[in-house]
């Protein structure tokens, strides 16, 4: 199993555009990915954990926490791409 998570932030200018992608792909795919905010205190600890420096950042995970696979910036990765870690694919 694995989980995807998008880091972006709320109210940066790249909002609208990841707004737009996860209704994408939840339109696609029938799920909903995770998100973070980077300035929030579990943002700033998962962006340590994972050396993310770039917002928007989607990052594929184990269930225990290993990295899976990470995009980090525009354009975003495909939809197909994130969706190959979906726990609903498994």
């Amino acid at each position: 199993m694995s989980k995807v998570v998008v880091i972006y932030k709320p109210l940066g200018e790249h909002a609208r555009a990841i707004e737009d992608y996860m209704r994408e792909f939840f339109r696609q795919t029938g799920s909903e990915l995770s998100t973070i905010d980077p300035e929030t205190r579990e943002g700033i600890d998962t962006c340590r954990a994972y050396d993310i420096i770039e917002y928007p950042s989607v990052i594929a995970l184990s269930d225990d926490g290993l990295l899976l696979n990470s995009w980090s910036g525009l354009p975003l990765p495909t939809i197909n791409e994130v969706n190959y870690y979906n726990p609903r694919n498994a």
